[in-house]
């Protein structure tokens, strides 16, 4: 049994370990896990060491679909299955799993191994140009020339970071067989704004509660944010475009609640109190007791006070403005960042067309789909490799065992 795994990523490499026998990965790059080498910042956040009832709210999109695949291999299984193959792991805050060198290419070197240790053959820079089928099997064309598989893995990713080598090839042959492919979107991606936020490049907020309001819709997040040149990124942003990247987000709101901890009275009683201890001074110099002296300006503007009124002479009315500029601090939003530049990809094959048991396509015996290239995103933390690793463990037990 010839099995071809098309994609030397997370999924592929992972079905490459499960696989065994005559299999061979196609990578179209000079090297295996180009993406991987490059996420957590180099670092490979793996998976999370969580318990799956604690993982699965994490699951944007598929969170059913992957039930079967999570539960034969989760966290834990994971984990076992690197430390077997000799890498030393270690868990951070949020349960997130690293390799313990702090180097991604660690990760890739497991994998690799494992799945040549398994009998893998890989074939490096080496296009994929069309798949066809070729009597019980399949003919995969290449740069190369044509190479036939009994069975075939499609583990091509998504679009995210094109110049790792998703560029939504996977997509095509799925298409070619007839599956329906859910568009594509940015998932974990940060949000651009109409607003110029410039000035405030690079400056980070934690522990604000951040909330997009777009088709009559609103969903928030609570922890850390920055702002880039031209918008805002971080941790409840990436979340924030995850969940709501299905919405119209041109034109919707992005409001900031600078003191979620403060109730609006509490908040009104501490301007009072610093009004009136610091009467002589200007608002602006005022408000640098409240929030970092960067994000004044566009407080005064949005309530409409003064930037050099002294604090004696603020109105009740002027200092509600500016409460209710704190707890509500609002941008309009122009679009999620390009699906090019997104951490993952929301969209891909119709899992309605994907048996969740073995990765096995419900149109074409012998066809698999594993990784991003499925329609399935998840949060930051090691969730979307867990599921990659998964959905590719499965993919390659079945495929190898027909």
């Amino acid at each position: 049994m010839k099995v071809g795994i098309i994609g030397g990523g997370a999924a592929g490499l992972a079905a490459a370990a499960f696989c065994g026998g005559d299999t061979a990965i196609v990578e179209r790059n000079e090297k295996v896990g180009k993406k991987l080498y490059i996420t957590g910042k180099g670092r490979c956040n793996l998976t999370n060491n969580c318990a799956l009832y604690e993982f699965f709210p994490n699951i944007v999109r598929g969170e059913k679909f992957m039930i079967s695949s999570l539960t034969a291999f989760p966290p834990q299984a994971l984990m076992e299955f690197m430390g077997e193959n000799g890498l030393r792991l270690k868990t951070e805050r949020g349960g997130r799993v690293f390799p313990a060198s702090d180097k991604s290419s660690d990760v890739i070197k497991t994998l690799l191994r494992a799945a040549e240790d398994r009998g893998a053959k890989i074939l490096l820079d080496t296009r994929v140009l069309g798949v066809t089928k070729d009597g019980g099997g399949f003919a995969v064309h290449t740069d190369k020339g044509d190479l036939r598989f009994d069975r075939l893995i499609v583990a091509t990713g998504g679009l995210g970071y094109p110049s790792t080598g998703s560029t939504g090839d996977g997509y095509e042959i799925a298409r070619s067989f007839g599956h329906n492919i859910v568009p594509a979107v940015p998932g974990l991606a940060p949000l651009l704004l109409k607003d110029d936020v410039s000035p405030l490049r690079g400056l980070s907020l934690r522990n604000v509660r951040a909330t997009v309001t777009a088709g009559g819709k609103s969903v928030s997040e609570f922890g850390e944010m920055l702002f880039t040149d031209d918008g805002v990124s971080g941790p409840i942003i990436l979340t924030l475009v995850s969940r709501t990247n299905r919405l119209p987000l041109a034109g919707a709101k992005l409001s900031v609640d600078l003191k979620p901890a403060l109730s609006p009275d509490t908040l009104d009683d501490r301007l009072t109190s610093d009004l009136g201890e610091m009467r002589n001074k200007d608002i602006a110099n005022i408000l640098t007791m409240l929030m970092p002296k960067a994000l004044i300006p566009y407080v005064l503007e949005r309530s409409g006070v003064p930037p050099h009124v002294k604090g004696n002479s603020v109105t009740r009315a002027q200092r509600y403005a500016v409460g209710f500029c704190v707890k509500n601090l609002t941008f309009t939003i122009e679009r999620a960042d390009d699906v090019k530049k997104a951490i993952i990809t929301s969209g891909g094959v119709d899992l309605k067309e994907v048996d969740p048991r073995t990765m096995e396509s419900k149109l074409v015996p012998g066809l698999y789909f594993a990784g991003e290239v499925l329609d399935v995103d998840a949060l930051t933390g090691g969730y979307n490799l867990q599921c990659a690793f998964a959905t590719g463990r499965s993919a390659g037990i079945a495929a190898g065992s027909k």
